[in-house]
This record gives structure tokens, C-alpha cells and sequence, in this order.
């Protein structure tokens, strides 16, 4: 029985640190890249005003998803520009272009969120604001 515990805690202890590097990580990306600035406020606006619409729970999750996939682009993006910068200090055409493509990621991700958003956010917005007599 204490074998068992002993594992228990070591399990919910190492789960600890683990959310503990990924909140740090978290941090880091806000704190330091100028772009998940401009996510967090798109984030925001799409957030309140899902919220002033009441979309149904299915416009909610694209929504959400389509959000997810911005910040997680912009995460690994930024991981990767960390990583090349790590292995090659200097300039290099190949870290350049590793560097180009994580951030070309990072922009097919916010243009599909974008039309997703006006795709599920233009309807009722505009029958919100010009309602039908």
C-alpha cells in the first residue's frame, strides 16, 4: 500500500511541475512576442462578443478551436525560432528560412481563424445590428 502511495505522489507531483513549465512557458510567449499581443486582444473581442451574441455551444467550440490553433501555431512557432536560434547563433540562410516557414504557419492559422470567425460571427452580428423590419 505505501509502494502505491509513494507512485501516487510522485505521479501528482511530477503533473505539478509539468503545468507548472507549461504556465511558464505560457509567460514567456506573452511577455516576449509582440504578436500574441494582437492574439490576446482578438482573442478577447471574439471572446465578448460571442458572449453579446449568444452563439449556440457548436459556434462556441469552432470558435474555440479556431483560437487554439492560432495560439498553439504561435507557441510551437516560438519554440522553434528558440531552438534555431540555439543551434545557429549566427546568420544563416537555413535557420532564416526555418524561422519563415514557423511564421507563415503562424499566418495561415490567423487568416483560416479569421474567416472562421467572420463566417460564424457576420450573421448574427449583422442581424444584430440591422435588425429586419
Amino acid at each position: 500500500m505505501n509502494r502505491l502511495l509513494s507512485r501516487l505522489k510522485r505521479f501528482f507531483v511530477s503533473r505539478y511541475h509539468a503545468f507548472g513549465y507549461a504556465f511558464r512557458g505560457w509567460w514567456y510567449v506573452v511577455r516576449t512576442q509582440k504578436n500574441a499581443w494582437i492574439h490576446s486582444v482578438a482573442t478577447a473581442l471574439v471572446l465578448l462578443l460571442a458572449a453579446w451574441l449568444r452563439l449556440p455551444a457548436r459556434d462556441w467550440a469552432v470558435l474555440l478551436l479556431a483560437i487554439a490553433l492560432v495560439w498553439t501555431a504561435e507557441f510551437i512557432n516560438t519554440a522553434l525560432e528558440a531552438v534555431v536560434d540555439l543551434a545557429s547563433p549566427g546568420r544563416n540562410p537555413l535557420a532564416a528560412r526555418g524561422k519563415d516557414v514557423g511564421a507563415a504557419a503562424v499566418l495561415i492559422a490567423a487568416l483560416i481563424s479569421v474567416i472562421t470567425g467572420l463566417l460564424i460571427l457576420g450573421p448574427p452580428l449583422w442581424a444584430r445590428l440591422f435588425p429586419s423590419p
